[in-house]
């Protein structure tokens, strides 16, 4: 378990924005490639970020619904990409790439959650290949821009939701054991917090720092496939489907849900740091595996050495094999 793994604190929390968390940083000049940066936290991070001075890409699935979702919005570039499709990943990757220029700011924020079983043409469980594989692989075709900045940070979207389950390498794509659209939820917010351990730690010598980050509650389009029964089920519903006062009392708006990525994403308060698990504009404090708290991060996904079994894991699956040592310039396929 990492050291650092505790509040600084930072002074901010549940109810900063992301404009309150990004403060008077400048971003001129800067550029960022944000996931899902069309609906919900993705479009505010991506706001935010413009506001800032900053040129944002957004690999989009829907390029039509991203380019209705972002008209208007200065310094604002849109790509093909569908993070369940390997190509269009190599693709997108391929193109950036070959553009010379560098990745400040890589935003690992789309995502789906809870969904019903299905698998990609792979073999690959829906919910692991689009929220971790997916974006491991963009990472690790991306990681020439990203040794170019020299200054780098890579935040990957984890979810509290990390606590329903760690990965099971036996079996991460639910192909003989019965699924359970929760802990393959799960299953994908560990790793995801357990990339940025395995990033930070390939990473930090070179310019390329990783975190973690929780935003918190918040509804957005990630909810469309749970169910009233399945809010009831978790306590965030009532029998009459009234959202509860245990979430009320936890709910952030999108401005608020955006905060934490903002902070990880440019705060010079984690200069230095690196394969932190964040939420409310802070270092989330570790947790014991037996822990019945809501707030903090369980062993598991932070673990380094689960870290390691997943990163192999990850090369395996998506044939994206990760830098080794120092002198190596590229993550090559």
């Amino acid at each position: 378990m990492q050291m650092l793994q505790h509040p600084i604190p930072s002074g901010f929390g549940p109810k900063t924005t992301a404009e309150e968390a990004l403060g008077a940083t400048d971003l001129s000049g800067k550029l960022a490639i944000v996931t899902g940066g069309y609906a919900g936290l993705g479009l505010e991070t991506v706001r935010v970020l413009v506001k800032a001075g900053a040129t944002v890409v957004i690999p989009a699935r829907d390029v039509e619904k991203a380019r209705a979702a972002l008209d208007g919005m200065p310094r604002i570039e849109i790509g093909s990409l569908d993070l369940a499709d390997p190509a269009s990943i190599d693709a997108f990757a391929r193109d950036f790439v070959a553009s010379g220029r560098a990745v400040d700011l890589l935003i690992n924020n789309a995502g789906v959650m809870a969904t019903p079983l299905s698998h990609d043409a792979r073999g690959y469980e829906r919910q692991f290949a689009t929220n971790h594989l997916g974006h491991f692989q963009l990472a690790g075709r991306l990681w020439p821009s990203l040794l170019k900045s020299g200054k780098a940070r890579v935040i990957a979207l984890s979810s509290g939701g990390h606590r329903f389950a760690g990965v099971d390498f036996d079996d991460p794509n639910y192909q003989r054991r019965a699924y359970d659209a929760w802990k393959a939820y799960g299953q994908a917010k560990t790793a995801n917090a357990l990339f940025a351990v395995g990033l930070d730690k390939r990473g930090q010598d070179r310019g390329v720092r990783a975190f973690s980050v929780h935003p918190g509650v918040i509804m957005t389009e990630l909810t469309r496939y749970v169910s009233l029964e399945d809010m009831q089920a978790i306590g965030f519903r009532d029998a009459e489907g009234n959202l509860t006062p245990f979430l009320l009392d936890r709910m952030k708006t999108v401005e608020q849900g955006a905060a934490t990525t903002i902070w990880c994403a440019t705060s010079p308060q984690l200069d230095g740091m690196g394969g932190l698990y964040c939420e409310d504009c802070d270092v989330s404090p570790a947790l014991p595996a037996d822990s019945k708290e809501l707030y903090g991060v369980s062993p598991w996904a932070i673990d380094p050495n689960d870290a390691e079994r997943l990163w192999a894991l990850s090369e395996e699956l998506t044939g994206v094999s990760a830098p080794r040592r120092r002198s190596a310039p590229t993550m090559p396929g």
